[in-house]
């Protein structure tokens, strides 16, 4: 038989094939578009996720900066009243005998008692207690025969914590076994 009477030779291949890879192809092109469109979100996503990122690492890194920067200023405000206080008790001292710079000197002293407290600021003064190698500083022991061995007999220096971390440890005589 020739090609010419063969009669599905001149057809090609048959029309449910054809129109099947037709559909596949306008397929993949659509999951070829949709997966190009989640790529271009995905991508924008980023891009804002990113940006944000950067804009929170400036805004606390200004935040930290401003921190350190202006940490001690209520502390120094507070100083401010003190140092005011001090000036008036000098001037008033002068004129005004003992007792006028006593007095001074005591409302110094509680405002600057008032400027620590709000700074967190804690004094320590271990007059009669137990010795305290992490908060105290044994200058001189000495022996006593009225407190328990270990016992803080006086205050040299007194010692400060500012929230809870030592800044200056308070010096003192402790009490040593009595001899005899």
């Amino acid at each position: 038989m020739t090609v010419e009477q063969n009669p599905s030779a001149d057809r090609g291949p048959s029309e449910p094939a054809f129109q099947q890879e037709g559909d596949d192809v306008a397929a993949l092109q659509a999951a070829v578009e949709a997966a190009e469109m989640r790529a271009l979100e995905s991508k924008d996503l980023y891009i804002r996720a990113l940006a944000e990122l950067e804009n929170v690492r400036k805004r606390t890194a200004r935040d930290v900066e401003q921190a350190h920067k202006y940490a001690v200023d209520r502390f120094a405000n507070d100083l401010i009243g003190v140092k005011d206080s001090l000036e008036l008790g000098l001037s008033a001292g002068v004129a005004g005998g003992a007792d006028a710079l006593r007095s001074g000197t005591e409302a110094t002293l509680k405002l600057l008692g008032t400027a620590f407290e709000r700074a967190g600021i804690k004094e320590i003064a271990p007059q009669s207690e137990r010795f305290n190698p992490e908060l105290h500083e044994a200058m001189v022991s000495q022996p006593s025969a009225e407190v328990p061995p270990g016992t803080v007999l006086q205050v040299i220096q007194r010692g400060y914590q500012l929230n809870g971390r030592l800044l200056r440890p308070a010096r003192v005589i402790v009490s040593r076994e009595a001899e005899g």
